[in-house]
């Protein structure tokens, strides 16, 4: 595909993400920044110590001619990554994306578009959505991911799947937090917002990305996602209902001894719990085998309890190590 003319854009662009043992699918990846239509103007990719032959594989792209610039820091966190990359970008704009995700051709010119507008934003989110391989990746995509209609620009905080941003903003709320090692898109985003900066929204700008392979995966995913929410604080009142939701079915039983109404009202509850699931799934049954059809309907409720059971379990040891970090800094000072 061709790219677009170099008269058309308005800023050098620097793309940077993060890897670490991704020799499985960062071929796929740069196949697909090869493919923009709009090429990034530097790549600077760090790695944070893989050992499966990541390094190599993006060596290749670069003999092949990818302006690849790559940076190995053994033991370096997603945040650690990011900021070194962008630092090393130099661009005046920078796009973010991630390993696991394949690009849409035009995303970085869908992503940058805005930039060029009379009243350009500081930040322009993109979009992403499932790249299922599997009927249980398809459930998952379904249950965990939003669909485009159901998207507040306004009030969205983008993913670092697909975001760009200018290197003043990102210089002026001091990067991604380095001390985070999940949920750090979210806090930065929330630093940005917190600084003024206007957000634009690109939802033409798309990744695919593929959900977890399996429960134990997933599990993991959500457990680090929630273990994140709890070190960086966020999204107490989110938990605490959770908490008190599956504290309430516990003592169901009890309740709704010769209270017909209650038990109505608990299952009209759980039918709202997974309609929104079950409304984005339902188109993608098409084609699908009637096995496949229930066994797709079938993991939703077990994705909601199994996210939800690794986000109550992960919770607790991110608050924990946020008390322990603050004492250590009160000690510190003193």
């Amino acid at each position: 595909m061709a790219a677009e003319p170099r008269a058309a854009r308005a800023s050098s662009v620097g793309l940077c993400l993060t890897v670490l043992n991704e020799a499985a699918g960062i071929d796929e990846l740069l196949a697909s920044v090869e493919a923009q239509t709009r090429a990034p103007d530097r790549i600077v990719i760090v790695d944070g110590g893989s050992t499966d032959g990541t390094p190599e594989r993006i060596a290749s792209w670069r003999e092949r001619g990818l302006p690849i610039e790559l940076l190995v820091r053994q033991g370096a966190n997603i945040s650690v990554g990011r900021n070194l990359a962008i630092a090393q970008a130099e661009t005046d704009l920078i796009a973010v994306t991630d390993a696991g995700v394949r690009l849409e051709p035009r995303w970085l010119a869908a992503l940058v578009r805005p930039f060029e507008e009379p009243e350009p934003p500081d930040v322009v989110a993109g979009f992403f959505v499932a790249d299922p391989r599997s009927t249980w990746e398809l459930a998952l995509g379904a249950t965990t991911l939003p669909a485009v209609d159901e998207i507040r620009p306004e009030q969205f905080l983008p993913s670092s799947r697909s975001i760009a941003f200018r290197r003043a903003a990102w210089t002026r709320v001091g990067g991604y937090p380095d001390w985070l090692d999940y949920c750090e898109d979210l806090v930065f985003d929330l630093a940005l917002r917190a600084a003024g900066c206007r957000f634009g929204w690109a939802p033409d700008a798309r990744v695919h990305f593929r959900p977890r392979p399996g429960p134990w995966a997933f599990f993991v995913q959500y457990y680090r996602y929630a273990r994140g929410d709890g070190k960086a604080d966020l999204w107490r009142r989110r938990h605490a209902i959770r908490y008190a939701t599956y504290l309430g079915l516990l003592l169901a039983p009890r309740l709704v001894r010769g209270r017909r109404w209650l038990l109505a009202a608990l299952a009209l509850a759980a039918g709202a719990y997974v309609r929104r699931p079950y409304a984005r799934l339902l188109p993608s049954l098409a084609g699908l085998s009637a096995r496949e059809r229930a066994a797709a309907l079938a993991w939703v409720p077990v994705i909601r309890l199994l996210g939800d059971v690794a986000k109550m379990l992960g919770y607790p040891p991110g608050v924990i190590w946020r008390a322990r970090r603050g004492r250590r800094a009160d000690e510190d000072s003193r």
